[in-house]
């Protein structure tokens, strides 16, 4: 690989705004609690407390008022009504009515009650993960949705990004590319990565995954893209984070998991890059189809 000489970091577009996925404000298709959880990473330790005490006792927040839901999270009448505004609701009225018109079904897939078996264990898991999906198709907004495939599809070169957990889903991201018929390129190096994004340019998508949003890494990466003129897509669970805010298009993936390495965030994030795959395919079908028959026919001498 061809090193460039260093040259001083130019700074972003300023005209270039970020097109956020979760603006969930006056959209009452969206359950509650999706819009409740898809807010979470951006929610102060008190408002997050809040938010979490509804989640888990729906029934009883819509018989509560707001100041006895503040002395139950032990927060002010101003932190209770400040989270119902972050989550896109009007006020605290607003966020009980929701909540007592979204269906019981959905208010009962996250069980908290404890494990007593393998297979309740695995449930659980299981449980998670449909409710991450969910909740993700619930924010998924189709403008933004369309920016991300138009993005692709007008892309000379593609570059994708992510470690840990979000580098496996990188990986299927660019197998999806390469599916496509797509020019892309995932180094699994987070050095090379940033590396690579020092070669973009105008003309060229370099998408950046991580569910936190605040992981160095992909962060550094996109600021190298931003700075060399490329364009720019994440797909996170914080839709506040430095990720999120570099990017020009926004998908947020949502979680109520808790750890290092939330399983249920992964699938979901999957989830994603694998409806980009089908809308892409869907808009160019003769196209992706004549590229999955080369494809076919390269591979076919392998099989036994």
């Amino acid at each position: 690989m061809t090193m460039l000489a260093s040259s001083p970091r130019r700074t972003a577009n300023p005209k270039r705004a970020p097109s956020m996925i979760n603006d969930l404000r006056g959209n009452s298709s969206i359950p509650a609690s999706s819009r409740l959880r898809s807010v979470l990473p951006k929610l102060s330790d008190s408002e997050r407390r809040v938010a979490l005490w509804m989640l888990d006792n729906s029934d009883s927040a819509i018989r509560q008022s707001m100041s006895a839901i503040a002395q139950a999270t032990d927060v002010s009448d101003t932190t209770v009504l400040r989270m119902c505004r972050t989550a896109g609701f009007e006020g605290f009225t607003d966020l009980k009515l929701a909540l007592a018109q979204e269906p019981r079904t959905v208010q009962a897939e996250i069980s908290t009650e404890p494990q007593t078996s393998d297979l309740q264990a695995a449930t659980r898991l299981f449980r998670a993960i449909g409710q991450a999906l969910t909740d993700t198709l619930g924010v998924l907004n189709e403008k933004t949705l369309a920016e991300a495939i138009d993005l692709m599809a007008g892309a000379r070169h593609i570059l994708v990004g992510g470690v840990g957990g979000s580098g496996i889903v990188a990986q299927a991201f660019y197998q999806r590319c390469i599916r496509l018929g797509l020019r892309c390129d995932a180094p699994v190096d987070s050095q090379l990565q940033i590396m690579h994004a020092a070669l973009t340019g105008p003309g060229d998508l370099v998408v950046a995954i991580s569910y936190s949003g605040i992981t160095s890494d992909p962060v550094l990466v996109l600021q190298e893209a931003k700075s060399r003129g490329a364009s720019t897509l994440c797909i996170t669970g914080n839709s506040s984070s430095p990720l999120a805010r570099l990017a020009d298009v926004v998908l947020v993936s949502v979680s109520h998991e808790q750890g290092s390495e939330p399983m249920a965030a992964q699938i979901a994030q999957m989830t994603l890059v694998d409806a980009l795959y089908s809308v892409f395919a869907a808009r160019n079908t003769e196209r992706v189809q004549l590229t999955e028959e080369r494809m076919v026919k390269a591979i076919l001498p392998k099989s036994i």
